[in-house]
C-alpha cells in the first residue's frame, strides 16, 4: 500500500498581521488545522518536516517540542518557492521506507517591519555581497529583465500577462484565506503603478505572513491523495542560461514518464507564481504549451478557464508568505483532489500537477521541481 496525504490546512494570508502574530503561533496553527482536517491527533505524529526563513533562532526540533511531538523522523528544509515539494518526496520516501506513520508538513513565514527587506538584502552570499551592494536589492529588477527578454522572445504583451492575473483574482474571489479577493479587470492591471518596468505592482507577488500543511500516513484509510511522480532540477544551468527555462525542462519528460501521463490528463495545475513570467515558463517547460504560442495560450487556456490554473488565487493574489508560498499551490491541489474545496470544488478532479520554483541567485531561480498528484479511493 502507497502512503497518502490524508490532510491539508492553510491559515488566513494577512498583509497585515496583528501585533502578536508570530512564525511558531502559525506554524501550530496550521498544524492543528491539518491534524483536524485529517481526524487525528498530535500523539499519533512521528515525524515532522518544516520550512521556515523566520522562526529562527528556533528549528523544526524546537518546534516540534513546542507542540508535542515526539519523533522518529525530523527535517528542515530552506529551499524556498521548492521547498514544499522537496519536503514531500523526502517524506513519502520515509513513509515507504517505514521511518514514520504520519507525517506532517508545514511551511510558515512572519514578516513584521523590516523583516522582509532583510531577509531579501541577504538572502544568500550573492545577494549580500555582489547585487545588494549595487543597489539590485530583491528579485524585482533580475525578474523585469527576465519578463522583458520572455516579452521579446514570445512577442507578448503586458496585456497577455494581465490575463494570467485577472483569471488567477478571480479564482481567489472565492478563498477566503486569501490576502487579495476583490475583482481585478484588465484595464486596473494595465493601469497599476510600475514597479520595475516592464513589472507593475500587479506582477510582483505580495508579501504576507501565513502558513500551510499538509498530513501524510503509511497506511492512508478512505479518500487520500498520492505521489504519482516527483522530479527535480537543482543548479541545472549553474546561472548561464537565459531563464526563459526552467529547470522543469530538464527533468519534465521525466516527471511524466514516472507517472504514466501527460500534460493532456490533468484536471488542474499549481504553478510557482512569483511572477506571471514563471508561472508561464513553467507551464510551458512542463509541456502545455505544445506549439510554443504562449500569448495564444494565456487566452485560450488559462484566461477561458480551459486549464485551471492556481484555483485559490496563486500567489500573485493569496500572497507569498515566504517558504509557504511554494506550499499554498501543493495544498490548493491536494484540497481539490480530496474533495474539501468547497462551492470552489472542480468536478471529478482526479490528476493534478504541482511545481515548486525558489532561490534566487544572479539572475533566476536555482531551484526547480514537480509532482504529479492523483486521488484514490479507499484504503
Amino acid at each position: 500500500m502507497a502512503p497518502g496525504i490524508v490532510g491539508v490546512a492553510e491559515t488566513a494570508l494577512m498583509r497585515h498581521p496583528p501585533a502578536d502574530c508570530s512564525t511558531a503561533g502559525l506554524v501550530a496553527q496550521a498544524v492543528r488545522a491539518a491534524l483536524a482536517d485529517a481526524g487525528l491527533r498530535p500523539d499519533q505524529v512521528d515525524g515532522f518536516g518544516l520550512a521556515s526563513f523566520t522562526l529562527r533562532p528556533d528549528r523544526a526540533i524546537d518546534m516540534a517540542w513546542k507542540l508535542g511531538l515526539g519523533l522518529r523522523w525530523c527535517l528542515q528544509d530552506e529551499l524556498g518557492g521548492a521547498s514544499a515539494i522537496n519536503l514531500l518526496r523526502q517524506a513519502w520516501l520515509a513513509l515507504e521506507a517505514g521511518q514514520a506513520d504520519t507525517i506532517v508538513l508545514v511551511a510558515a513565514d512572519h514578516f513584521a517591519g523590516a523583516d522582509f527587506t532583510a531577509l531579501v538584502r541577504d538572502y544568500n552570499g550573492t545577494a549580500r555581497d555582489y547585487l545588494s551592494p549595487l543597489g539590485c536589492v530583491g528579485p524585482n529588477p533580475l525578474f523585469a529583465m527576465l519578463t522583458q527578454r520572455q516579452m521579446d522572445a514570445h512577442g507578448l504583451t503586458r496585456a497577455d500577462y494581465g490575463a494570467l492575473c485577472v483569471a488567477q483574482r478571480a479564482h481567489a474571489a472565492g478563498y477566503a484565506a486569501a490576502a487579495f479577493r476583490e475583482p481585478l479587470t484588465l484595464e486596473a492591471y494595465l493601469a497599476a503603478p510600475m514597479v520595475a518596468g516592464p513589472l507593475s505592482r500587479l506582477d510582483c507577488v505580495p508579501v504576507v505572513s501565513g502558513a500551510a500543511a499538509l498530513v501524510l500516513t503509511r497506511a492512508p484509510r478512505g479518500r487520500h491523495v498520492v505521489l504519482r511522480a516527483g522530479v527535480a532540477d537543482y543548479n541545472g544551468d549553474q546561472q548561464e542560461g537565459d531563464g526563459l527555462r526552467t529547470g522543469l525542462h530538464a527533468c519534465a519528460p521525466a516527471l511524466w514518464r514516472d507517472a504514466g501521463c501527460g500534460p493532456q490528463d490533468m484536471d488542474l495545475a499549481s504553478v510557482y507564481d512569483d511572477y506571471p513570467a514563471i508561472a508561464l515558463a513553467q507551464l510551458a517547460d512542463l509541456g502545455f504549451v505544445a506549439d510554443g504560442d504562449l500569448a495564444r495560450f494565456v487566452h485560450a487556456r488559462i484566461a477561458s478557464g480551459a486549464l485551471p490554473v492556481n484555483t485559490a488565487g496563486g500567489q500573485l493574489s493569496a500572497g507569498q508568505a515566504g517558504t509557504a508560498g511554494g506550499m499554498h499551490g501543493l495544498v490548493e491541489v491536494c484540497r481539490q483532489l480530496l474533495g474539501r474545496a468547497g462551492e470552489r470544488q472542480r468536478e471529478n478532479a482526479r490528476l493534478a500537477v504541482c511545481t515548486g520554483y525558489g532561490m534566487v541567485q544572479y539572475r533566476h531561480g536555482m531551484c526547480a521541481n514537480a509532482a504529479v498528484l492523483q486521488r484514490e479511493e479507499g484504503a
